[in-house]
C-alpha cells in the first residue's frame, strides 16, 4: 500500500470511533464489527469480506500505541499541506510544490531518510502496514461456551468449538469444490494489487476483482463456503468459580501468523446457565429459604439444602420477618485468591392458603389473634396523621 493511500484513509470512521476514542473503545469496536462481518458469517458476501478487510487493517494500526501515534502524525501533516502529496497550502506537491522548487519528490527518498528525515517517523508504520512485508501477528478468536451453574463453582475442562480455525479437509485450504482449483486473477494477474502511476511515485490498491487474494473461486467448496478453513475442537480450563459472561484468554490459540508471525489469542466467553434454587452475588451463593409462622415466631433450628448433598443447619432468631439474611460463612463460591464466599439464606414466612388450614388450625388461630390484638400498622398511621 501507498504512503498516500496510508494517509487518506480514516482508520477512525472505518471502526465507528472519535479520533480521541480510549484503547478499550477501539477494542470493543473492532469486536463489535468482527463478529458481524466475518467471512465465515457471511459466506459468498464480497461487500462483507471487503469490510472486514478494512476493520482489520484498521484495527492493526490502531490497537498499537506506537503506530496509531504515528499515523495520527503523518494524517495532521498530510491535511496540513506539509507533507508531499497533502492538499493543504502547498498544493498537490506539498511544501509549496517541492523541496527546493522540485515538483515531484519520490516517496522513498522521503522515507529513507532524505529530504527532511520522514523515515525516523512514518517509515516503519508504512513498511509493517504494506502487504508482504515481514511476519504478521495472526487474528486473535472469539468463541463461546455454555456450562451449568455447578460446573462453574468447581472448575471443569470443556470443549470448544472454533468457526475457521483449521484447514478444511474437502478441499485442502484451497477454497474450492473438489475436482476445481482456483484461477489466476487476470486483472492483477495474482499479485492481488494494482498499481498505478501518479505524478513521481507509484499507488498501489487492493484488487477489486479477486479483493486483494490474486485467486478467484468460481466453484466454492461445500463445506468451507470457500474459505478454506473449518471449525476446530479447542479443549480449555474453566477455573472454579467463572461468572456468567467473564472472558478467559488461551494465548497462541487463535489464527496462525503469517510470514513466521506469532499466532493471535483464542478468546472465550463463559455463560453459565441459572439454577432453579441458588442464585449468586459475587462470591456468595444466594438461597430463598421459606420458613413456617411458628419457626419465625419463636424462632427455630431450619434445615437448608447445599449443592454438595449436605444440608446444614441454620438458627433463625425468634421474631424474624421476611426478607431477613442469614449468613453461613465459608459455604459461598471459590475465590481466586483462594477460600469461598458465603451462603446467604433469605428467610421468607410461609403464610398457609385458607383451604390449607386444619379446623384445629383455623382455632389456634383465632385464639392467637384475640391473645394478641396488637395493631401493626399504627405506628405507621400516627406517623401520618391518619
Amino acid at each position: 500500500m501507498s504512503v498516500r493511500d496510508m494517509v487518506e484513509k480514516d482508520y477512525y470512521a472505518a471502526l465507528g470511533v472519535p479520533k480521541d476514542a480510549p484503547a478499550a473503545d477501539i477494542k470493543k469496536a473492532y469486536r463489535k464489527l468482527a463478529r458481524e462481518l466475518h467471512p465465515d458469517k457471511n459466506p459468498g458476501d464480497a461487500k462483507a469480506e471487503a469490510r472486514f478487510k478494512e476493520i482489520s487493517e484498521a484495527y492493526d494500526v490502531l490497537s498499537d500505541e506506537r503506530r496509531r501515534r504515528e499515523y495520527d502524525e503523518a494524517r495532521a501533516l498530510f491535511q496540513s499541506g506539509r507533507f508531499p502529496g497533502g492538499t493543504g497550502p502547498g498544493g498537490a506537491g506539498g511544501y509549496g510544490g517541492g523541496f527546493g522548487g522540485q515538483g515531484n519528490v519520490p516517496f522513498d527518498d522521503l522515507l529513507g531518510g532524505g529530504a527532511g528525515g520522514f523515515g525516523g517517523l512514518f517509515g516503519d508504520l508504512f513498511q509493517r502496514s504494506s502487504p508482504g512485508r515481514g511476519p504478521k501477528r495472526g487474528g486473535d478468536i472469539e468463541a463461546e461456551v455454555t456450562i451449568s451453574f455447578e460446573k462453574s463453582l468447581t472448575g471443569l475442562e470443556a470443549t470448544v468449538r472454533i468457526p475457521g480455525a483449521a484447514t478444511c479437509a474437502t478441499c485442502h485450504g484451497l477454497g474450492a469444490r473438489p475436482g476445481t482449483v482456483p484461477r489466476t486473477c487476470s486483472v492483477c494477474r495474482g499479485l492481488g494489487v494494482i498499481s498505478r502511476s501518479q505524478g513521481g511515485f507509484a499507488l498501489s490498491e487492493p484488487c477489486r476483482e479477486c479483493l486483494g487474494k490474486g485467486q478467484i473461486i468460481d466453484h466454492p467448496c461445500p463445506d468451507c463456503h470457500g474459505s478454506g478453513r473449518r471449525e476446530r475442537e479447542q479443549r480449555i480450563r474453566i477455573p472454579a468459580g467463572v461468572a456468567d459472561g467473564q472472558r478467559l484468554k488461551v494465548r497462541g490459540r487463535g489464527s496462525p501468523g503469517e510470514r513466521g508471525g506469532s499466532p493471535g489469542d483464542l478468546e472465550v466467553t463463559v455463560h453459565v446457565q441459572p439454577h432453579q434454587v441458588f442464585g449468586r452475588e459475587g462470591p456468595n451463593l444466594t438461597i430463598t429459604l421459606p420458613i413456617t409462622f411458628s419457626e419465625a415466631t419463636l424462632g427455630a433450628s431450619v434445615r437448608v439444602p447445599t449443592l454438595d448433598g449436605a444440608p446444614l443447619t441454620v438458627k433463625v432468631p425468634p421474631g424474624t420477618s421476611s426478607g431477613k439474611r442469614l449468613r453461613a460463612k465459608g459455604r459461598g463460591i471459590p475465590k481466586a485468591g483462594g477460600g469461598n464466599g458465603d451462603l446467604i439464606v433469605t428467610v421468607e414466612v410461609a403464610v398457609p392458603k385458607p383451604n390449607e388450614l386444619s379446623p384445629k388450625a383455623r382455632t389456634a388461630l383465632q385464639e392467637f389473634a384475640q391473645a394478641h390484638p396488637g395493631d401493626p400498622r399504627e405506628a405507621l398511621m400516627t406517623l401520618l396523621g391518619q
